[in-house]
């Protein structure tokens, strides 16, 4: 069947790629902070372990909701490491860095998101496209937050991370 929920097919497909690229960089982000949660170690263990779990299952929840969005519109949804790979920023970690790293690492990250996300907004904007605006309003709102909390754990939060 075809979809007419008043937004073009054109307007739909370009929306659904830049909520791919979300998907990319939430996905990979997700793998990174998972895998810090794992393997955070030093005197903020505790706090960043229970930190980067709280934010590894937020970012679940999300890529579903993503991913999901992107089919609403009629478009299917990327699924795999390498169609991931293609399009994210977020560089995938092979290391175990610091906690101090990690938590810089995370920063960028988060901010990444939040500069993907603001990029489809216009898009999903001139389209009439609320829900997508709406979504995409409230995942900057997370990562800016998450960007914020990770920022002030830094040794050198002052500093440019």
């Amino acid at each position: 069947m075809s979809i007419n929920i008043g937004i073009s097919e054109q307007d739909r497909q370009t929306i659904a790629e830049g909520l791919s690229k979300v998907l990319a960089d939430s996905y990979t982000l997700y793998l990174k902070t998972h895998n810090y949660h794992w393997n955070v170690t030093g005197p903020l263990f505790n706090t960043l372990h229970l930190m980067f779990e709280t934010q590894y299952t937020e970012l679940a929840t999300a890529v579903d909701e993503i991913a999901e969005r992107i089919r609403a519109l009629g478009v299917y949804a990327p699924g795999s490491y390498k169609a991931y790979s293609a399009i994210t920023e977020i560089e995938e970690e092979t290391a175990v860095p610091n906690a101090e790293e990690m938590i810089r690492q995370l920063v960028i990250g988060q901010e990444t998101i939040v500069r993907s996300a603001r990029a489809v907004l216009p898009v999903a904007g001139k389209a009439n496209d609320e829900p997508t605006a709406d979504l995409l309003t409230q995942r900057m709102q997370v990562h800016e937050k998450n960007a914020w909390m990770l920022r002030s754990m830094h040794e050198n939060n002052q500093e440019e991370l």
